[in-house]
């Protein structure tokens, strides 16, 4: 596996400041976030976790996912925590045409509105804004067009390293642990590869922090344009 940072260094963050890699360090508040689900009992599990600690997160949900596992996709947000966007396919934008990039994601958007509306035509939840390209990796034209269409690209300051089987879960609870600041933003993976090390470091990074008295937020952010 190629190497990888665990804390996003600041000169990567500076190269890309329009994306958003963590929020104001003044608050004890952590930003946990989950990709590529929904998956079936993974991301069930992980719903009972977070509301044992009355925590809140947010799911970046590959369309095909939320396709086959649409009653797990509302539950997500019955239960109160952000969605985002993942592309439909988990692609990787520095491989692929700019176009064929931009109208996945479009496709996973529309997938998302119409799952999120209620009976009376209102949005369960809260933003259809927020997207994260699947392995950090984005071109910029690919970005400079979301951002454009009102996208918020949500990158991470806190990499767990759940995806990484090479690892051990102690190793992977560290990863998190040493990492962790006010206003972080942490990746995590409701996927059957990080299973193994999701399972073991979520409960005690949220025991820890509730301890400390930290507070677990969604990622709620103010549209500037409409996405389409």
């Amino acid at each position: 596996m190629k190497p990888y940072f665990i804390k996003t260094p600041n000169w990567i963050r500076k190269l890309y400041s329009n994306f958003i890699w963590s929020f104001t360090n003044s608050k004890k508040e952590i930003y946990l976030t989950f990709d590529d689900g929904p998956t079936p009992e993974i991301t069930e599990w992980v719903l009972e976790i977070l509301r044992k600690f009355n925590a809140k997160a947010t799911f970046f949900c590959i369309g095909k996912n939320i396709k086959n596992h649409p009653k797990i996709f509302k539950k997500i947000i019955k239960e109160g925590h952000s969605i985002g966007n993942h592309t439909y396919n988990h692609l990787n934008g520095w491989k692929i045409n700019n176009a064929r990039y931009i109208e996945n994601i479009l496709e996973t958007n529309s997938m998302i509105s119409n799952l999120s509306m209620d009976r009376q035509g209102f949005f369960n939840h809260k933003n259809l804004n927020l997207f994260r390209p699947p392995y950090g990796k984005i071109k910029r034209r690919q970005s400079k067009e979301l951002i454009k269409r009102g996208f918020k690209i949500i990158m991470w300051d806190v990499l767990s390293a759940d995806f990484d089987q090479s690892i051990t879960k102690e190793k992977c609870l560290k990863n998190v642990v040493d990492a962790v600041e006010n206003g972080s933003i942490i990746i995590f993976h409701d996927s059957v590869k990080a299973e193994i090390n999701m399972k073991y470091t979520l409960p005690k990074i949220l025991e820890l922090f509730d301890q400390k008295g930290f507070e677990f937020k969604t990622i709620i952010l103010k549209r500037t344009a409409p996405p389409s």
